[in-house]
């Protein structure tokens, strides 16, 4: 199974969305939140509802970034989670991080008015290996002490040679995409405002003033949900790691829907259903990498299209994107204040690959915070926790940024590659002079080169030869082919470099 089609989301191809435009913003609102994604939306709805003016500042198009490209699994079962929270933070964290995300699905639930094709399914983390399957036991046992209705089971329905796994009952997967654009015309029913093509470039703390593409605003309270946060305070760029997942989707062998949802332990290949008018779909996820830590992304996508063809009935391959994923040093989501001081900026970020819940559970310790209400789970999301083992996490990160920083200019310099070598469909950072140029060659031979540095903090850029972006592997930021922004924390484009 090789033959595989352009990238493009499942979600976005089958979910069209209303063209809500940008202009200038309002010169005001009681609350600016900057992310139009499952966490800024969520923040959005609640705080809309509770009667505060708001405005919602899109870089993109609502749902086009990073919660629209997720394999979509509404859980409160995150991997063998329960079992490492118990062990570095106690039983009752662990009870806690179970209550809010559980909360948070049963609120995604209970929004009966967006047809998002929410659909309950047993949850399942597997093994195939001997040594793993302790681990699998242990997990059982704290999930179930967590409050989840975990039991450790042998079977899984899943085509795999599994030894044993993780089962949470109740669980659920959805269509992201119109979950979110339902919830944008939710944030505007309840008398918000929703603008795209709006990307936030900088704050005036001072004054309360974001300053963007589009013009300034002022707001009582900033809410930064931007996936990753754009603004540089707090270290958040060296406090959270980046990785991307790829996703492959396409109709079941002989119409075999699956009944539940599974992710191996040890791979992480993860598998989902969905129904697309009536056709069983196969939703396959995995082969994470750090971002810009791989250029050879294509090699990724074959590999995960052969596994789910050979172990989840996936047919041929009809849809593939990839997943952006961040992760925080002690495996809790950051959300609240973006600072330790008294300040009106808010902060949710770093869901560790399980956003649908993270994200929604995030955006509701944030709108309660602003409203002045109590959230079981706001200290232990607090942004400004300390924790000992996270300052090793810390200093492990920047060493992985200084490698890059040295070791990518001098592994450049060494291949000494020219421009006249960069064939059709590639990329390559080359030497043009005295610079580093990010070079692409499209097929019809038209040559795009752009400065090779991240417009983050400097780091080199790599080649995806999969989505043809540059990715920068120190903090994941991501660029097309001609400079332009697409992830950030990066919110300035590569300027273009004259040959």
């Amino acid at each position: 199974m090789t033959d595989l089609p352009a990238p493009l989301s499942l979600w976005i191809d089958t979910a069209p969305a209303p063209e809500r435009g940008s202009g200038p913003p309002p010169g005001w609102a009681d609350v600016v939140v900057l992310g139009a994604g499952i966490a800024g939306l969520t923040t959005a709805v609640l705080l809309a509802r509770a009667g505060k003016s708001v405005l919602v500042l899109e870089a993109g198009r609502v749902a086009s970034g990073v919660s629209g490209h997720t394999t979509a699994k509404v859980s409160a079962q995150h991997g063998l989670k329960y079992a490492e929270l118990e062990a570095r933070h106690g039983a009752d964290a662990a009870k806690t991080y179970a209550g809010a995300q559980s909360a948070a699905m049963e609120w995604i639930a209970s929004e009966t008015g967006i047809d998002c094709a929410f659909t309950r399914a047993p949850s399942y983390v597997y093994t195939t290996q001997p040594e793993t399957v302790d681990k699998l036991k242990k997990e059982a046992d704290a999930a179930t002490k967590a409050g989840l209705p975990a039991a450790y089971v042998k079977d899984v329905e899943l085509d795999v040679p599994a030894l044993g796994a993780v089962r949470v009952a109740g669980q659920a997967h959805f269509h992201p995409r119109r979950w979110l654009l339902g919830l944008a015309a939710e944030v505007e029913r309840a008398g918000g405002t929703v603008l795209e093509h709006t990307r936030a470039l900088s704050l005036d703390l001072r004054g309360r003033v974001v300053r963007t593409s589009q013009g300034d605003v002022e707001a009582d309270d900033l809410v930064v949900a931007t996936h990753y946060p754009v603004f540089d305070r707090g270290v958040y760029f060296a406090r959270l790691d980046p990785v991307r997942d790829l996703v492959v989707a396409g109709p079941a062998v002989g119409n075999a829907s699956l009944d539940g949802m599974y992710l191996d332990a040890d791979t992480h290949h993860s598998v989902r259903a969905y129904t697309a008018d009536g056709t069983p779909i196969v939703v396959a996820g995995g082969e994470h990498y750090r971002v810009g830590a791989e250029s050879h992304v294509e090699r990724r996508y074959e590999r995960l299209a052969a596994w789910a063809g050979e172990h989840a009935g996936l047919h041929r391959v009809t849809h593939r994107w990839s997943a952006h994923d961040l992760s925080t040093l002690d495996g809790l989501p950051y959300a609240g204040r973006y600072l330790p001081a008294s300040l009106p900026l808010w902060v949710a970020t770093g869901f560790g690959q399980w956003g649908m819940t993270g994200g929604t559970a995030a955006g509701q310790v944030v709108a309660a915070r602003i409203l002045g209400e109590e959230h079981p789970a706001a200290a232990l999301f607090d942004p400004n926790r300390f924790d000992a083992r996270s300052v090793l996490s810390l200093a492990e990160d920047a060493f992985e940024v200084g490698r890059h920083l040295v070791g990518d200019h001098v592994s450049v310099l060494q291949q000494g590659r020219s421009l006249g070598q960069v064939r059709p469909g590639q990329g390559a950072v080359v030497r043009v002079g005295a610079e580093l140029v990010a070079a692409y060659r499209a097929e019809n031979g038209d040559l795009h080169t752009v400065e090779a540095h991240c417009t983050h903090l400097g780091c080199l850029v790599a080649f995806n030869d999969a989505e043809h972006t540059w990715d920068c592997p120190c903090h994941g930021s991501r660029f097309g082919t001609d400079g332009s922004v697409v992830q950030g924390p990066a919110v300035r484009p590569l300027r273009r470099h004259p040959r």
